[in-house]
C-alpha cells in the first residue's frame, strides 16, 4: 500500500515530538485517524468536546514543548477556537489540524464548510488551507517551524480528499529544527542597565513567567541588590516559597498589599519576563525597565523608561559581573515586614475555617497545599479558585502552576488536568475548578475515566458564579443570575466510574482531600465552600466601595436580609488586608 498524505503527516508529527493527539474523529478527519491507527506511534485521545482537545494539547505544549489537536469539518473547527486563543496567548506551541470538506466542494456554502484561513487568523501564529498533497506537506512543515519558533497555535487546514490523496514528492525538509539561541542586550545596554540599578537604591524586581529558566539568577540577583521579589501569577510557583528571604508577594487584580506598595515605593522597578496586563496596578512614578525576549511587548503595559531585549537567563548572566552589590536591607525590610503582616492575615482565614456548606475555601486550598506533593501540577479555573490558588499554592521543589492567565476563560483547569495527567503520569495532577467551570465542559470527565488519567480534581462549589458577583457588587449592580444550581457531583463521578469524596463541614475536609489525592486513579473531591468570600485587590478606590454600598442597598430594597448580613460579615472580614 502506497504511503497518503495522512501517513505522512502522522510521521512529521511524530518527528516533531508530539506523542498524542486530542480529537473527535468523524468526515474529512478519519484519514488521519486511520493513519494515526496503523503507525501506532500517537495515542489517540478521543475527548468530548474539541474544546477540551485544544486545552490538554496547550498544557503538554506547556510542560513538554509541543502539543497537536484536532477537529473535523465546520462545528469542530469552531469547537478548538477557545482552547487555541488560550493557547497561542500563553506562548504554547500547539499544532491544530482543521480537516475540511472536499476541494471540489468549497465555495459553494457546502454542509459543515468553514474557511480555516480566517476562522483561526486571530488564534494562530500561522494559518494554511492546503488544497494539494504537495501544499499539505509543505504546509505541514511550515505549521511545525511557526509553532516551535513562534511559540503559539499553527493550523493547517486539510481536505479530507487531500488527506486520503496519494503522497507527491516536495523539496522541503521532514525534519524539524528546535533552536534555543541565547537572547541578551549588547555590551552597551548592559552597561546602561547596569549604571541605573547602581545608581538607585531601592530595587524592586517584579518576575514573571520568562524567568521560569532562570530561577537561580533572579535570586542571585536579588541577594546582591537586597531587592524586594514580586512576581505575576504566572510568576509565582518559581519564587513564592517560605524559604525565601525576598518574596513580597503578587501585584494585580488577585495581588496583596505588599507586592503592590513594593512596586510604588521603589526607586526603580525591574521587569523581568513578565507582560503584566494590569496596567492600573504598575507605578508612574519610579523608573521602569523591562526585559523580555520579544521586543514587541515593551513598554506596551507601563511607562517604560528603558526596554531591553533578552531572555532573563543570559541576560542576568551577562549583567551580574556589572551591578554592585547593596548594603542596605531598609526597604526589603520594611516590605517583607509587610507581606508577613499579609500572610499572617491568611493564616487566619484558614484558622476560622468556617460553617456547614459555608467552609471558607482559603481553608481548603491551604490543605491542599500542604497536602500535595512537592512536584505537583496545579491547573487553576479563572475566577474564585484563581484567587486561593494565588494566595495559598506555593512553590515546591519542582511544582508547576498554570492557568487561563492570560486569556481569561473559564472552564479551562479540567481539561488542562488531562494534558498534564496524560503527559506526566509519574506527577501528581491537581485541578483547582469552580462549579460553573467545571460544569461547563462536563462532559470530558468521561474522557478522563475512559482513559483513566489519574488527576485530582478539586470542585469549590459556592453554588454561584462568584467572580461575577464580586464584579457586579463592585460596579454598584445588585448580583442577579450568578446563583447555580448543581447536580450531585458525587452521584455523578461514580456514574462515570470516577471515584469521589465530599466535605459539607470544615471537619471533613482534611480526609476528604487526603482520600483524594492518595487514590490510584482519578478522583473529585467536592468541597461546598462559602458563596460570600471575597477577593480583596491590593487597593481600593472610592468607586469600588461605592458600588459594594449601592449593590447592598439594592439587596435591602428587594428584601434580601440574611443575604446582607452574610456578605456584609465577609466584606468586614476581608478588608483586614486593606488597613
Amino acid at each position: 500500500m502506497s504511503k497518503n498524505v495522512s501517513d505522512q503527516i502522522v510521521e512529521m508529527l511524530v518527528e516533531a515530538g508530539v506523542k498524542r493527539v486530542y480529537a473527535v474523529t468523524g468526515d474529512s478527519l478519519n484519514p488521519v485517524n486511520d493513519a494515526v491507527r496503523r503507525d501506532g506511534r500517537l495515542q489517540w485521545i478521543h475527548v468530548r468536546h474539541e474544546e477540551a482537545g485544544a486545552y490538554a494539547a496547550s498544557m503538554e505544549a506547556e510542560l513538554n514543548g509541543i502539543g497537536c489537536c484536532m477537529g473535523s469539518s465546520g462545528p469542530g473547527h469552531v469547537h478548538l477556537v477557545n482552547g487555541l486563543y488560550d493557547a497561542n496567548k500563553a506562548g504554547n506551541p500547539v499544532i491544530a489540524i482543521a480537516s475540511t470538506i472536499h476541494t471540489e466542494k468549497m465555495g459553494l456554502e457546502n454542509f459543515q464548510e468553514t474557511k480555516p484561513e480566517l476562522l483561526f487568523q486571530d488564534c494562530s501564529k500561522y494559518v494554511f488551507q492546503a488544497n494539494t498533497p504537495k501544499q499539505a506537506i509543505n504546509g505541514m512543515q511550515t505549521a511545525i517551524q511557526h509553532a516551535i519558533s513562534k511559540k503559539g497555535v499553527a493550523v493547517l487546514g486539510l481536505p479530507g480528499d487531500v488527506a486520503s490523496a496519494n503522497l507527491e514528492s516536495v523539496h522541503s525538509s521532514n525534519g524539524n529544527f528546535y533552536t534555543q539561541p541565547r537572547i541578551s542586550p549588547s555590551h552597551e545596554h548592559l552597561l546602561e542597565l547596569a549604571k541605573i540599578i547602581n545608581s538607585h537604591e531601592k530595587v524592586m524586581l517584579f518576575c514573571g513567567h520568562g524567568c521560569r529558566n532562570a530561577v537561580d539568577e533572579v535570586m542571585q540577583l536579588a541577594e546582591t541588590l537586597k531587592s524586594p521579589l514580586g512576581y505575576s501569577f504566572r510568576g509565582k510557583i518559581f519564587f513564592e516559597r517560605t524559604d525565601n528571604p525576598y518574596a513580597v508577594g503578587l501585584n494585580g487584580l488577585l495581588g496583596n498589599k505588599s507586592g503592590f506598595e513594593a512596586m510604588h515605593e521603589a526607586d526603580v522597578l525591574l521587569m523581568l519576563g513578565t507582560d503584566f496586563p494590569y496596567s492600573e496596578f504598575l507605578p508612574e512614578k519610579c523608573k521602569i525597565i523591562q526585559i523580555d525576549t520579544k521586543p514587541e511587548r515593551l513598554g506596551r503595559r507601563a511607562k517604560v523608561d528603558f526596554g531591553y531585549c533578552g531572555d532573563i537567563k543570559s541576560t542576568l548572566q551577562e549583567l551580574m559581573p556589572m551591578v554592585e552589590g547593596k548594603t542596605s536591607t531598609v526597604f526589603l525590610d520594611k516590605m517583607r515586614s509587610l507581606h508577613q503582616k499579609i500572610e499572617t492575615i491568611y493564616d487566619s482565614y484558614v484558622e476560622e475555617k468556617g460553617a456547614e456548606k459555608q467552609i471558607h475555601p482559603e481553608y481548603v486550598a491551604h490543605l491542599v497545599d500542604k497536602l500535595a506533593t512537592d512536584d505537583a501540577i496545579f491547573t487553576v479555573d479563572t475566577g474564585m479558585s484563581a484567587v486561593w490558588a494565588a494566595r495559598y499554592l506555593k512553590a515546591g521543589r519542582n511544582r508547576y502552576l498554570t492557568g487561563s492567565f492570560n486569556h481569561g476563560s473559564m472552564a479551562n483547569a479540567m481539561p488542562m488536568a488531562i494534558g498534564a495527567g496524560l503527559s506526566h503520569p509519574e506527577r501528581q495532577v491537581i485541578a483547582f475548578c469552580g462549579d460553573g467551570g467545571i460544569s461547563m465542559l462536563l462532559g470530558d470527565l468521561m474522557t478522563i475515566s475512559q482513559y483513566q488519567i489519574p488527576v485530582k480534581i478539586i470542585i469549590f462549589n459556592n453554588r454561584s458564579l462568584g467572580m461575577v458577583k464580586l464584579e457586579m457588587r463592585v460596579e454598584g449592580y445588585m448580583d442577579w443570575q450568578t446563583d447555580m444550581v448543581n447536580p450531585d457531583f458525587v452521584k455523578l463521578a461514580e456514574s462515570m466510574n470516577i471515584a469521589a469524596w465530599e466535605a459539607k463541614e470544615s471537619k471533613d475536609v482534611e480526609a476528604a482531600i487526603l482520600n483524594g489525592l492518595k487514590h490510584d486513579g482519578p478522583a473529585i473531591i467536592n468541597i461546598f465552600t462559602d458563596p460570600n468570600a471575597l477577593a480583596m485587590p491590593p487597593s481600593l478606590n472610592f468607586e469600588q466601595v461605592k458600588g459594594f454600598a449601592q449593590s447592598m442597598t439594592k439587596l435591602m430594597v428587594n428584601g434580601n436580609f440574611a443575604e446582607i448580613v452574610d456578605t456584609t460579615k465577609s466584606e468586614l472580614k476581608y478588608l483586614r488586608e486593606l488597613l
